[in-house]
């Protein structure tokens, strides 16, 4: 990848600054810095802005409504968004099951759902994980029974993050039972609003509302909703799983952000008659994480450059996906340490004078600890990098 920017590049980077210069609300700032995702109402409209810009899907070709861009400029793209404070994109239907749509959908498919996916119109949430099949998708269980035009679809469905919200959902089920576990599996999108589909909120210790479970009960989805090939939907699902853990690492862009919001923190608290950024110890461990950070940037350099050019990166994505939530989660740490022990509490009592809520340093802590179970938890990737990577 050529980071020596020609007057091109050079001209791309600066529209892309003065488009974020000034489109960022302030209170979107923190809770990005602390790697949480904005409401969706906010992504919709960050998502509705970079369309109207033209820039819905970096990533995507242009055919489909993509930018088309080159590694450079995606670089400097999410570059310029990371310094301005901006988020990552989010919503399911971008990164994950739009390009399955393209590459491997029918016509009617693609003109159906991409266009929905490029505005947010339509918001997909991902039907993987299984009660005893999170990591281990071989075994999952769910149901789809071909009865005339329609599957018959039974099942149960866990961490389905944003399922309340969702308008559509991608699900893996088991169209027939073969030997093999990983046979007989089918990729099949279905609307929210289908009758027999049920949500259940999972509460989680950061206190805010992201994730459910989902029911299905005889639930009757058009066999037109099928992706590729019945059956098929293993290979389709590890395409797509391999994508989210790219997606995943290429947010180690953003990391730069907790970086700067650490050394903020350390420069404000006094140490006895020092600031924090100055004691030998706090400093040491910053510049170790710094230093990780950009070496960490480097191989996500190299994943951006394999993927447009149509590579196979390998395992590549799941070591970046080790280090990556790996790095979040000492870096939330690091920042927590930095603000003091006032930053230790949950909820305020009524004659507290904690502030209102949870701050979103300690949510964005406690949200780490997550990271390195979703996308295939770290005990899976390592067992990846193990096996392609290193032959065992």
């Amino acid at each position: 990848m050529n980071l020596s920017f020609d007057a091109a590049d050079l001209a791309f980077r600066d529209e892309v600054r003065e488009f974020f210069r000034d489109g960022i609300p302030e209170n979107w700032r923190l809770r990005v810095q602390a790697g949480l995702r904005l409401d969706p109402a906010e992504l919709i409209e960050y998502q509705r802005r970079l369309h109207a810009r033209g820039w819905a899907a970096p990533t995507w070709p242009k055919e489909y409504g993509g930018t088309g861009w080159t590694p450079t400029q995606q670089y400097i793209f999410w570059s310029e968004a990371s310094e301005a404070g901006a988020p990552p994109q989010f919503h399911q239907g971008l990164e994950l099951i739009g390009p399955i749509i393209f590459t491997y959908g029918n016509a009617a498919q693609k003109e159906r759902y991409l266009p929905g996916i490029l505005t947010c119109d339509d918001w997909w949430c991902q039907g993987y994980s299984e009660p005893g099949a999170g990591s281990d998708l071989a075994a999952l269980r769910t149901r789809a029974v071909r009865d005339g035009d329609d599957y018959v679809v039974n099942g149960q469905k866990m961490w389905t993050s944003y399922a309340h919200v969702a308008s559509h959902v991608f699900l893996l089920a088991r169209t027939s039972l073969e030997e093999k576990r990983q046979q007989g599996i089918s990729l099949i999108l279905a609307p929210m609003d289908t009758p027999g589909f049920r949500v259940a909120k999972i509460p989680t210790m950061d206190e805010k509302y992201h994730t459910n479970e989902l029911f299905l009960d005889d639930a009757r989805i058009p066999t037109a909703n099928l992706v590729g090939e019945e059956g098929k939907g293993w290979g389709y699902g590890k395409v797509l799983l391999d994508r989210e853990r790219m997606v995943t690492a290429s947010t180690a862009i953003f990391l730069k952000q907790t970086v700067w919001a650490v050394r903020e923190a350390a420069r404000a608290r006094r140490v006895g008659t020092r600031a924090l950024i100055d004691t030998p110890d706090f400093a040491a461990q910053l510049a170790q994480f710094e230093i990780e950070v950009i070496a960490l940037q480097t191989m996500v350099l190299r994943l951006i450059t394999d993927a447009a050019g149509g590579v196979d990166s390998g395992p590549r994505g799941s070591m970046v996906k080790l280090r990556w939530s790996s790095l979040y989660q000492r870096g939330m740490l690091l920042w927590l340490e930095a603000l003091g022990p006032e930053m230790a509490h949950f909820c305020a009592e009524d004659d507290a004078t904690l502030p209102p809520d949870m701050p979103a340093v300690m949510q964005g802590m406690l949200y780490s600890r997550v990271t390195s179970i979703y996308g295939g938890s770290s005990e899976i990737q390592h067992n990846i990098v193990a096996r392609r990577a290193l032959g065992l």
